[in-house]
């Protein structure tokens, strides 16, 4: 099989993968989106798609990457919760993880009521830091698929327009 023809078969995968990561936990799906488009532009020996491109696509994926990651606290934070629930928001998003869908869609909200109530506020403020943290994380998925459609749109674009 040709190098290139190889190449471009990987950069699928990793795309299809990547595309896949953003909504299975656990999986890092930007991450395999970015290594798909700079495998797809290795293919080609960077002559459509160059070092530019490729720039704006890993910060792009760099943004996404971190929003993702503090989506969840931010949402907490503006719903009042303090560090103890920031810090359980965060344990909860991390523990989540292990438990599949489920457990990212509860982890963060139990985590943050838990680490409000540890902190000795009300039921009531830890509830709403609970949703803040669940909304939060909601919103970062939302933008995490929006840029990594975003990435697609500018390797597209440059690749074939």
């Amino acid at each position: 099989m040709e190098t290139s023809t190889f190449l471009w078969i990987v950069s699928l995968v990793l795309v299809v993968t990547g595309y896949a990561g953003l909504v299975i936990p656990a999986m890092p799906g930007i991450v395999f989106i970015f290594a798909g488009f700079l495998t797809a532009a290795w293919a080609e020996n960077f002559v459509y798609v160059g070092w530019g491109t490729i720039s704006v696509l890993g910060l792009l994926a760099g943004l996404a990457f971190l929003l993702d990651a503090v989506a969840g606290l931010v949402g907490a934070k503006r719903f009042g919760a303090g560090r103890s629930g920031l810090a359980g928001a965060a344990a909860g998003t991390f523990a989540g993880m292990f438990f599949g869908i489920p457990g990212l869609l509860a982890g963060p909200f139990l985590g943050a009521v838990a680490g409000e109530l540890l902190a000795r506020r009300n039921l009531r403020s830890a509830g709403l830091a609970g949703v803040g943290a669940w909304l939060g994380l909601a919103a970062g998925g939302v933008v995490k698929i929006a840029i990594a459609f975003a990435m697609a749109g500018v390797f597209v674009f440059v690749r074939f327009l």
